[in-house]
C-alpha cells in the first residue's frame, strides 16, 4: 500500500502539505552559500527550544538511527563501560551497539512491559559499575512505554558517570524534553517522529563534556561528531548538506511553536488517553503493565486479540483505509501499535480509526 486513508504507524508519520511543499524549492548548493548557514542555525535554535538546551545541535544526513551510531561512535572506545538501561528491543539495541564498538557493556534489563522503576537497582549497577556512559531510551515505541530520564540523570549527576546518552527520538515534539535540566549529554532525536517531517535527517545535542570526549576519541567516519565542532565557524561540512530536508525539519519545528509547545504536548496527552479508552472499551489489553510501567503519549502498544491474530486484524485494518504499526523480535505477531504521535496525533484521525477496530473485533 503506497498511501494511507488513515495513517497511524509510529514513525514515520504523515507529513503535513506544508512541510512537505519546503522540498519543492531548487535551493543551492548548502556548502557554499551562507543563507544554506543562516537556516542551519535557525533549525538549531529551534531544536534547542524543543529540546531544552542551551548545547550544540547537530543536524545530520540521515534517519534516526544515524544519531546512536554518531553518538556511540564518536564517544566511546573499545574498552569503555557502558551500562545499558534496557526497556524494550531499542534498549537492548543500544548495549548491542556498544558491543559492537568493543566497548565493556552491562545491561540493566526489564521486561520489556515495564519503565524504569526501580532506581535503587540502577543506582547499584551504577556504584559496581563505574561506567563512562550510561544509555537509555526514553520511549520505547515497540512498547508504548515512556521511561524516566530525569531521575536517571540525577544518579549519573550523584556519582560522577562522564556521559548520559539517552535515544529521545519518538519523544521530542510530543513529549516534555528538558535535556539541560535532566543531565543529558547526548540527546538523540530524528526527523520523522513527533516532528512529521520526512525521514531524512537526524540530530543530536552534545553537551560541553561531550565534546570533550569527542576530540579526545577522535572518531572519523560518516556518523562522527567531529567534522561538526567547526563546521559553522568554518563554513564546512564533512559531506553535502541536504538543503531540502533542512527547510522541511525548520518548518516542521516551527509549526510545533506556532501551536504552542504545551499546547502540542496537551494534544498528545489527550489523543493517547482517548485511543487508549477506546480500547480498553472493546476489551484489547495494553501491553504496558499497569503499576509498574508509565504509557507514552506519542504511541500505544496493545495486545493483538488472539481470535483475529495480526495478519488477519492488519488485512482488516487495510482493507477500511487504516494502518497500524506491527512489532518486532518477541513482540510481532503479539503486540501492535497505535501511532499517535505528530501530525497523527489527531482526534478525529484515531476516532476513525478506533471505529473501524470496533467493527472488526466486534463482528
Amino acid at each position: 500500500m503506497e498511501r494511507y486513508r488513515i495513517p497511524l504507524v509510529p514513525g514515520p508519520v504523515s507529513v503535513p502539505d506544508e512541510v512537505l511543499g519546503m522540498a519543492i524549492v531548487n535551493y543551492g548548493s548548502g556548502m557554499i552559500e551562507p543563507e544554506y548557514f543562516a537556516m542551519y542555525k535557525e533549525c538549531e535554535r529551534l531544536l534547542q527550544q524543543l529540546m531544552q538546551t542551551r548545547s550544540r545541535v547537530v543536524i545530520q544526513t540521515g534517519e534516526g538511527m544515524l544519531a546512536l551510531w554518531t553518538a556511540l561512535k564518536s564517544t566511546l572506545n573499545p574498552g569503555d563501560k557502558v551500562l545499558a538501561i534496557s526497556t524494550g528491543m531499542f534498549g537492548e539495541g543500544l548495549a548491542a551497539m556498544a558491543r559492537a564498538i568493543g566497548c565493556e557493556t552491562r545491561v540493566v534489563a526489564h521486561e520489556f512491559n515495564e519503565t524504569v522503576h526501580d532506581f535503587d537497582r540502577v543506582e547499584r549497577e551504577i556504584v559496581d559499575f563505574r561506567p563512562r556512559m550510561i544509555t537509555m531510551v526514553q520511549c520505547e515505541t515497540p512498547s508504548g512505554t515512556l521511561n524516566p530520564v530525569r531521575e536517571i540523570g540525577e544518579l549519573k549527576r550523584r556519582h560522577g558517570v562522564p556521559l548520559l546518552c539517552a535515544d529521545m527520538i519518538s519523544g521530542i515534539g510530543g513529549v516534555e524534553v528538558e535535556v539541560d535540566a535532566w543531565g543529558v549529554d547526548l540527546a538523540l532525536g530524528a526527523s520523522q517522529k513527533c516532528l512529521s517531517s520526512p525521514a531524512s535527517l537526524a540530530f543530536l545535542s552534545v553537551s560541553e563534556a561531550a565534546w570533550e570526549r569527542v576530540h579526545e576519541v577522535g572518531y572519523v567516519g560518516y556518523e562522527a561528531l567531529l567534522p561538526f565542532a567547526a563546521a559553522l565557524e568554518s563554513g564546512e561540512f564533512p559531506y553535502t548538506p541536504y538543503w531540502q530536508g533542512l527547510a522541511q525539519l525548520k518548518r516542521a519545528c516551527e509549526l510545533i511553536m506556532e501551536e504552542g509547545m504545551d499546547v502540542c504536548f496537551a494534544r498528545h496527552r489527550e489523543v493517547a488517553g482517548y485511543c487508549r479508552e477506546r480500547l480498553s472499551g472493546m476489551g484489547i489489553a495494553l501491553y504496558p503493565e499497569a503499576g509498574r510501567a508509565t504509557c507514552s503519549p506519542t504511541v500505544t502498544a496493545a495486545r493483538v486479540p488472539e481470535a483475529l491474530g495480526w495478519e488477519k486484524l492488519d488485512a482488516a485494518l487495510r482493507a477500511r483505509g487504516a494502518v497500524f504499526g506491527n512489532n518486532f523480535g518477541a513482540l510481532a505477531g503479539k503486540v501492535f501499535r497505535v501511532g499517535h504521535m505528530g501530525s497523527q496525533a489527531n482526534i478525529e484521525m484515531v476516532a476513525a480509526a478506533m471505529d473501524i477496530l470496533e467493527c472488526i473485533v466486534r463482528r
